[in-house]
């Protein structure tokens, strides 16, 4: 079990170190998603299945759900600002 543990944390660390040093903002939200749910594991690993049920539903769940919402409406943004641009006027 400990050789999983120590995984998980060198997971924890790569995936702490991508996220801050990736460019492509979807691609950070995947990772942050990853970090997330490898923290839940290691919080019922830990014992404490309270905090993991949070981190997975919260972390993983709730806060990827509004990241993807708020990617696609900068997305739809800079559509209409493209589309603003190239109209004659």
């Amino acid at each position: 079990m400990e050789y999983f543990e120590l995984l998980l944390l060198g997971l924890l660390v790569i995936c702490g170190i991508s996220t801050c040093l990736t460019k492509n903002l979807l691609a950070s939200i995947v990772i942050f998603m990853a970090y997330s749910l490898i923290m839940s594991i290691l919080w019922a690993l830990l014992k404490a299945p309270d905090l993991a049920v949070t981190e997975a539903a919260v972390g993983a769940g709730i806060s990827s759900v509004l990241l993807f919402i708020t990617l696609k409406k900068l997305r739809d943004i800079r559509r209409k600002e493209q589309d603003e641009t190239k109209k004659p006027s």
